[in-house]
């Protein structure tokens, strides 16, 4: 009899053992929310860049260049010379006023300096400043993504709101660190 019971106890034990299985998920998340996100993002810059070749096909008298950076612009104001052009840390101020699409001023003319890289400014008019050289001014046409995009700037510029900067870069101090 003790070895039936120790012989069921082997049994039950060998038996009762079994891989753990995996659960099924309680939910599943299908990423639509990303899809919809990122068609709605496509129909907005699809908009917004009809916008802005409708503008600069109304402005022939500009002769407008397609940035790298996904922006347009052009020169008020050229310089030809091979001049110094803003780098990593150099401190650099310029005036600019902002405009929406329509024209309507945003901000007037304010002057700002500001440290190139190392500070807070939006995409589109940092890599702008890039490629200005000093006294140059320079019309851009910013899309929304690249200037305050959906957030705006919590002040005058709304929700995705595409803008027109006139900036004149008036001196570059350079950085020698």
């Amino acid at each position: 009899m003790k070895n039936l019971f120790i012989i069921v106890i082997i049994l039950i034990t060998f038996f009762s053992c079994k891989s753990p299985e995996a659960r099924v998920p309680v939910s599943v998340k299908s990423g639509s929310f990303l899809k919809e996100s990122a068609e709605r993002n496509k129909k907005l810059n699809a908009l917004e860049e009809k916008k802005i070749q409708s503008i600069m096909q109304n402005n022939p008298e500009h002769d407008y260049i397609a940035s790298e950076n996904g922006f347009w612009y052009f020169y008020t104001s050229k310089v030809e010379a091979d001049t110094l052009q803003p780098q990593f840390g150099d401190i650099i101020d310029f005036d600019f006023n902002v405009s929406n699409l329509e024209g309507s001023e945003i901000y007037a003319s304010e002057n700002k300096t500001y440290v190139m890289d190392k500070e807070e400014l939006f995409t589109g008019l940092r890599e702008g400043l890039k490629l200005m050289k000093p006294t140059e001014s320079v019309t851009f046409i910013f899309p929304s993504q690249i200037a305050y995009g959906y957030y705006g700037d919590d002040n005058k510029i709304g929700t995705n709101v595409p803008l027109i900067c006139e900036v004149t870069l008036n001196t570059i101090i350079e950085n020698n660190d």
